[in-house]
């Protein structure tokens, strides 16, 4: 397993989390229809899981970047040329 399966691997997580924090605040919300002790937590762990899933974001694009070079060529390319600079997998059967 490579850096570029790992970075995309934590990026997904992180997608994933902070997704899942989203949904766990918004329903509680929903299902108690006040503001209260038991929504407020729910908004603490969203808190949590969203800053968490953030930082694992941020941290796969950083892997993918360095799988990929900071020098690479995709920085600098416009058109069809960025289209040529991806690295492609030699077609096998």
């Amino acid at each position: 397993m490579n850096l570029l399966f790992w970075g995309l691997t934590i990026s997904m997580i992180g997608k994933v989390m902070v997704a899942a924090g989203v949904l766990i605040a918004h329903s509680e919300l929903a299902h108690e229809k006040r503001v209260d002790s038991l929504v407020l937590r729910s908004f603490r762990t969203e808190l949590m899981l969203t800053v968490v899933g953030l930082v694992l974001i941020v941290g796969g694009y950083f892997m993918e970047i360095s799988f990929y070079g900071i020098d690479t060529s995709l920085l600098t390319c416009t058109g069809a040329d960025c289209a040529a600079a991806i690295p492609v997998a030699p077609y096998s059967r």
